[in-house]
């Protein structure tokens, strides 16, 4: 986290707000630019609805990731 609170680019966070682990790829106006962990479309997030992701959301966020690949993948 930055000195304002604000979490760094590339930090896993949650966002109560969409309820999602996401990683900070930037700030736009008042708002965060969060990425899905696998990639995929950004979405902005209110930063006072976003902290640092528990170990566990982030395993959590890990996982559903792979399973979401492997079933469009045809395995």
């Amino acid at each position: 986290m930055t000195d304002a609170g604000v979490p760094d680019t590339g930090a896993a966070v949650y966002d109560s707000g969409s309820c999602r682990v996401g990683l900070v790829m930037g700030h736009q106006g008042p708002y965060l630019q969060l990425r899905p962990l696998g990639g995929g479309r950004e979405w902005d997030a209110n930063p006072a609805h976003v902290r640092p992701a528990t170990r566990d959301e982030f395993l959590s966020a890990q996982l559903a990731e792979v399973n979401a690949r492997s079933r469009h993948k045809g395995y």
